[in-house]
């Protein structure tokens, strides 16, 4: 069968489609995917035929940022669903994704939560579509309402009922879930993380001390984030009794750090997976792609959230579960990441709670088992 996978830019949007994808084309099915222009790169390098559709105009994205000035960091992250995700994406990708709907004729769409162009295309061309989830359910539920608001205003409000209710995949193990209000079914397979894992890392250093991964995704190096907050976090660690390999996103120059702590080594990218074979815990941004495969690798992690509210989601069912420590101040907790961070090493129930999270995503089934039931629903 013909697949249309969607996506918005970004690797926390597109890696959770990528298992799936992948398993669907290793099965032989045909798969494209349509993305804005500026990910075409991200698409194809994954091995994937890439679509592109409209790209938001750089000055849109910044009148949406100076609207969110005085907003609490909940108001401003609706705000930007509302206006990025909604408004914005449906206007410049709407008439593309109607257009190659029409041209190719899929069988399925198989999007992400925030991609709504095509769900709106696929709806109205009478073609199955799944979502694939991009975080935990808690952040699903305070999402949708405000993608529905946003079709609404779009004058779509006959498609709220089943933007609610469509049939969805996800990686998220149900001990992180809490109980769901969202109408549907959610059928769950393991993450797989779709980087190179191949290798051991170089011998950077003279030195055999735990390995601790720190990373803020692929986004915050090219924001005001850079390089002030990865320097304080280099001061925090400097003297620990520990390794550090920090990526800064391919955004960013490492140069402008400065001189480096003896005990740390930075890149603008490396494979997480890699990484995480040989790290004992991880500083993070409570991002999904990274939170998600440090939990797979059984590692605990100190959590900084920044700026988009599922960072917070995820921070916030970490340190519940005992699978790591979130500083829920952000940016401005970083004075008590070497505390935080020498918690999380020197306490075995983090690390105890990470692995149970990796035996129950290792329990879960793989993503080729996803593949009968996509082509099920495909067929309804």
């Amino acid at each position: 069968m013909k697949v249309l996978v969607a996506t918005n830019a970004g690797a926390g949007h597109f890696g959770p489609l990528v298992p799936f994808a992948r398993a669907l084309s290793d099965a032989g099915h045909d798969v494209v995917v349509t993305a804005p222009h500026s990910a075409e790169a991200t698409i194809t390098s994954a091995g994937f035929v890439a679509r592109s559709v409209g790209d938001i105009p750089p000055d849109a994205y910044g009148a949406v940022f100076a609207g969110t000035a005085g907003m609490s960091l909940r108001e401003s992250n609706l705000h930007f669903a509302r206006e990025v995700f909604g408004r914005l994406g449906l206007a410049a990708r709407l008439d593309d994704t109607r257009r190659f709907i029409d041209e190719w004729q899929p069988n399925m769409v198989l999007r992400e939560t925030s991609e709504i162009a095509s769900f709106v295309a696929a709806e109205a061309a009478g073609v199955p579509q799944v979502q694939v989830a991009i975080g935990l359910s808690s952040f699903e539920e305070i999402v949708t309402p405000v993608l529905a608001e946003a079709l609404s205003n779009f004058g779509l409000p006959e498609c709220l009922p089943r933007l609610q209710s469509v049939s969805r995949v996800s990686h998220v193990p149900p001990s992180l879930e809490v109980a769901s209000a969202l109408p549907g079914t959610t059928a769950r397979f393991r993450w797989d993380d779709p980087a190179d894992a191949s290798g051991h890392l170089p011998d950077w250093w003279k030195s055999t001390a735990p390995l601790v991964y720190v990373t803020f995704g692929s986004e915050a190096g090219g924001m005001d984030l850079f390089p002030r907050l990865y320097r304080a976090v280099l001061d925090q660690v400097a003297n620990m009794p520990i390794r550090v390999v920090m990526t800064v996103g391919r955004s960013a120059d490492p140069a402008l750090l400065g001189t480096l702590p003896a005990n740390a080594h930075v890149e603008r990218w490396w494979p997480q997976t890699g990484v995480m074979k040989e790290a004992v815990a991880v500083v993070g941004h409570g991002g999904y792609g990274t939170s998600m495969t440090a939990l797979a690798a059984g590692l605990p992690q100190v959590l900084i959230p920044m700026f988009a509210l599922d960072q917070h989601e995820n921070a916030r069912r970490l340190n519940e579960v005992g699978a790591g420590i979130s500083l829920s101040d952000g940016p401005a907790a970083i004075g008590g990441l070497g505390d935080a961070l020498s918690r999380v090493l020197e306490d075995q129930s983090y690390s105890e709670g990470a692995r149970r999270i990796a035996a129950e995503i290792a329990g879960m089934p793989p993503p080729a088992e996803a593949v009968g039931l996509l082509e099920s629903l495909a067929q309804r």
